[in-house]
């Protein structure tokens, strides 16, 4: 018998794990062993999937027709309510025939890049950024392009920035306001201005609006094409309901671009799942044509832990935490803090850092090489009030001895 010359393809053999899921994963490892870890990594709400969208998913379950195979690009009624919810929400006129529902936000990602790289393509990817979107890049063929903006900016990168960055072989800039997993949130002008820069240099633009309706301060959410709407042609939105709605186990998500676009997507997402799981759908279609009330009183439970955090996380030693308008996350810059004994240990990186956290204090927190350059950590504050004030508090006291 004759071993194979290799068993994991090179193209899968460099993809990285998802830094946020096993941070998580090894929260709850521990947890399982009796360990009272408090998990500031999952990116999901802590509040339960709201009532209405529940019972709709119910009635779902038990028509038949809902048993079936579907249109891979979605249900036509839960695509027609997604082009009206980003009316209602953006501004935006939609052509539910430019609607793909996928298998989850994640799916989107992917399949807009699959849809729009060819081999060797860049990509311009602000830093620091979601985990997912460096390897989604890479795995359609094109190259990521970190431009990297620090605490001092708030985490958003400047138009010099970008400038610096591009090169001939541009043909996409990522967009994220709010951001994961920042909170950072580009302002009406700043958007538009970024906005008008890709449409002057002839890119597509790839802008992630799944945190919505998580802004703070007043600070407004500006859709990048509603800023600059000569983008149109050359614009991709990915969205969903995961983050809005407390449904990060439904897995719906959708993307929304010119026809073209949506149908080369639609084409790879018929031979890759097919069609989203109908009573996922149906429950989606009562999320998105449903009141936002209780949206809005997350929006409120997550206001009140971002001012405790924030306050909580800048009284430690060698932490600076701006403070976040959007999302539900705080981004510290943590490089004051490195290079220091830490009960007999000393953690030269963010990384390092996480680990001697999670060992001693029993917290869990994300490091800032998930997301781009080393020296800064990620803590979600989608959990509850107690456990997020007793998780601070034990990462204060290890960093104070």
């Amino acid at each position: 018998m004759v071993a194979p010359h290799r068993r994991v393809s090179q193209r899968l053999g460099a993809i990285s794990e998802s830094a946020t899921l096993a941070v998580t994963a090894k929260a709850k490892e521990l947890k399982a062993q009796g360990r009272p870890v408090i998990g500031f990594g999952a990116g999901e709400p802590d509040f339960a999937t709201p009532d209405y969208i529940v019972d709709a998913a119910v009635a779902a379950a038990q028509d038949p027709k809902n048993h079936r195979y579907t249109a891979a690009s979605g249900l036509p009624e839960l695509k027609k309510a997604i082009a009206e919810k980003t009316l209602r929400d953006s501004g935006i006129e939609v052509d539910p025939a430019h609607v793909l529902v996928t298998n989850g936000g994640k799916q989107a990602v992917y399949n807009a890049f699959a849809a729009l790289l060819d081999p060797q393509d860049e990509v311009l990817v602000p830093a620091p950024y979601w985990t997912t979107y460096p390897e989604a890049i890479r795995l359609a063929g094109g190259v990521p392009v970190e431009v990297f903006a620090g605490a001092e900016a708030e985490y958003k990168v400047s138009l010099d920035q970008l400038d610096a960055a591009v090169t001939e072989k541009t043909k996409v800039l990522l967009f994220v306001s709010p951001s994961n997993p920042t909170g950072a949130v580009y302002t009406p002008e700043e958007t538009a201005a970024v906005g008008r820069w890709a449409a002057e240099r002839g890119l597509w633009v790839v802008t992630d609006e799944i945190y919505e309706h998580l802004t703070y301060d007043e600070m407004p959410f500006t859709s990048i094409l509603k800023a600059v709407p000569e983008l149109a042609d050359q614009t991709v939105i990915l969205n969903g309901v995961a983050k809005t709605y407390a449904m990060t186990g439904w897995r719906v998500g959708w993307m929304i671009g010119p026809q073209d676009i949506i149908k080369a997507a639609t084409n790879l997402q018929s031979h890759a799942t097919s069609n989203v799981a109908n009573v996922s759908q149906r429950a989606a279609l009562a999320a998105v044509t449903g009141s936002l009330d209780a949206v809005h009183e997350m929006r409120e439970a997550f206001d009140r832990r971002r001012k405790t955090m924030v306050a909580l996380l800048n009284e430690i030693p060698g932490f600076t935490c701006p403070t976040p308008k959007g999302a539900f996350y705080a981004y510290v810059d943590v490089q004051a803090a490195l290079g220091k004994d830490i009960r007999g240990r000393t953690a030269n990186s963010s990384a390092e850092l996480a680990e001697i956290i999670l060992e001693e204090a029993e917290v869990a927190v994300v490091p800032g090489e998930a997301f781009g350059p080393s020296g800064y950590l990620r803590l979600s504050y989608a959990l509850g009030d107690e456990d997020l004030a007793e998780g601070v508090d034990r990462i204060k006291a290890l960093l104070s001895e």
